[in-house]
């Protein structure tokens, strides 16, 4: 590693639920990227189950070296470059990422319809499908769902994910954007931005009408194109490059953001999002990427 180029400060990150599997990973880390010629310090902790590890290695080097000797081990992996780690906006996914369920499979369930879409719901968000078309299939199959099968979703269903309020409150409390940015419906997105913290929010627009959904969604909807551009709207408006950029999602119409930002994040991913992104949560909660940005726990902001 010691010979390849370009070598450059990075830090990585480690981040598990399990504080001692942390800590041992830290080590194993540091002494895997040593013998492999990186200049790598010792593990300084962040948190409970939350380490960095400054290092001048070569990105991919690295990376190759954490992979393999981290295999298997419930720990949450990031390398990056040292130098702007600290994010001036979020951009984050709701259904599946911010929140525990996919609102529109939800919905589907109160029309008595949740395995069919849900099924469909699966196949697009793994890149099957095209995301446009199938949730146009999806809407039109509620067509006479009475309208108050949203709040009763949203009351009964939707949850915030662990570490989500406390990821946007944080960030926002330090100065960046948040931003939610959605493939499902405005009708959520307000609700759950609300309760998150985030500073504004985007998705689609359920039309109804007699207190019942017509099976149409407005347009144009929200995909992948449309998350991509939500992102770079935002950091042209900050004023801030895509790399000052933090993007967080789960589904093949969040990849185009998430490999956009300075760091793109899959979390709880399928499969196409997890192999393209810049790093991955699996394990730990939505915190890991607080700490990805070098934050300490005692500067998190909790209620």
């Amino acid at each position: 590693m010691s010979q390849m180029r370009p070598v450059m400060e990075l830090v990585l990150t480690l981040v598990s639920p399990d504080a001692a599997a942390a800590q041992a990973a830290a080590e194993r880390a540091r002494q895997a990227l040593a013998a492999a010629g990186a200049g790598v310090k010792a593990p300084k902790p962040l948190g409970l189950g939350a380490y960095d590890l400054p290092l001048i290695a070569e990105a991919a080097a690295a990376e190759a070296v954490v992979a393999t000797e981290l295999d298997g081990l419930p720990v949450d992996a990031c390398v990056q470059p040292a130098a702007g780690r600290r994010k001036r906006l979020l951009v984050a996914d709701m259904d599946s990422t911010i929140i525990n369920v996919e609102c529109l499979d939800e919905l589907a369930d109160f029309a008595g319809l949740k395995a069919e879409i849900s099924a469909i719901t699966e196949r697009a968000m793994r890149g099957e499908l095209q995301f446009e078309g199938a949730l146009r299939e999806r809407v039109g199959m509620l067509k006479g769902l009475s309208t108050r099968a949203l709040q009763q979703a949203y009351d009964e269903r939707v949850r915030l994910n662990p570490g989500a309020r406390t990821l946007v409150r944080t960030m926002a409390a330090h100065g960046a954007r948040c931003a939610l940015v959605s493939g499902g419906f405005t009708f959520f997105t307000s609700r759950v931005a609300e309760a998150a913290g985030f500073h504004l929010n985007r998705a689609n627009t359920l039309i109804e009408a007699s207190g019942a959904l017509t099976g149409e969604v407005g347009e144009p909807i929200l995909g992948k194109e449309a998350k991509l551009a939500a992102l770079q709207d935002e950091a042209a408006a900050l004023g801030v490059p895509l790399s000052a950029s933090l993007a967080v999602g789960d589904g093949a119409n969040d990849l185009a953001m998430i490999q956009a930002a300075g760091l793109g994040v899959a979390y709880r991913a399928k499969p196409i999002v997890a192999a393209q992104a810049h790093a991955k949560v699996d394990h730990a909660d939505l915190t890991a990427l607080l700490y990805f940005q070098g934050y300490r726990d005692d500067e998190f902001a909790t209620d």
